[in-house]
């Protein structure tokens, strides 16, 4: 899972990146607005934490930024105990608040919660029925045996439908160390999903963008 931390408070940045790294989590910082546009543009998130104010911008330039790009990406959103910047989180687009200071227990517990409601979210298109947290697609009614990595992929470009996801963010949103693996096992993964689904079931899950990535395009006769 990776997180995105914008914050322009960086002993509070450190302190969360040392304590998220402890749970297996692959975290990027961003110090400013501008560093935190630049990783979302180049890289896709489980899920995004960011301060309500910064040096550039604050709680409503995240969400706006994140949630345009990857509508259903969790943010949540660390401020002080202000009633009125909660409420302006929450109308803005935000899915948690957390004030200052809280216990790391608090915040894991956040984490977890809106990454399992996240993952455990059935996603149904059309007669496509993906279920992510027990690894299931069904096409009317019946089992397809796409699982693995492939299983992987098609969840994540379905997340984000008629958006363009690149290689190099597939591959940093799914691959524990992406750069230890070759852009290619994505390719390799996306013909494994038009090999086994695509093709017999005469449907077009994925369509390659060139020079800029893949899209997922269901429901789109094959």
């Amino acid at each position: 899972m990776r997180i995105l931390v914008i914050d322009s408070n960086k002993e509070s940045v450190e302190r969360l990146i040392k304590e998220l790294s402890k749970h297996s989590y692959q975290v990027d910082p961003a110090f400013n607005m501008k560093d935190g546009e630049y990783h979302i543009s180049v890289r896709s998130y489980d899920l995004v934490l960011g301060g309500y104010e910064l040096t550039d911008g604050g709680a409503i330039d995240i969400i706006t930024i994140v949630k345009g790009k990857y509508p259903k990406v969790p943010v949540i959103i660390l401020g002080n105990n202000e009633a009125q910047h909660e409420v302006a989180s929450f109308k803005a687009g935000a899915d948690d608040y957390l004030v200052y200071p809280f216990n790391s227990e608090v915040l894991l517990a956040r984490i977890q919660a809106r990454l399992k409601l996240w993952d455990s979210n059935l996603i149904e298109i059309g007669d496509l029925v993906i279920i992510p947290d027990e690894e299931r697609i069904t096409y009317k009614g019946k089992e397809v045996e796409v699982k693995g990595k492939p299983f992987e992929v098609l969840t994540h470009l379905a997340r984000q439908r008629d958006q363009i996801v690149s290689k190099d963010q597939l591959l940093n949103a799914i691959w524990d160390e992406p750069e230890l693996v070759t852009p290619n096992v994505i390719e390799v993964a996306i013909n494994q999903i038009r090999q086994r689904m695509d093709k017999p079931l005469n449907i077009n899950t994925i369509e390659t963008v060139r020079r800029r990535g893949y899209r997922f395009c269901y429901p789109k006769k094959y």
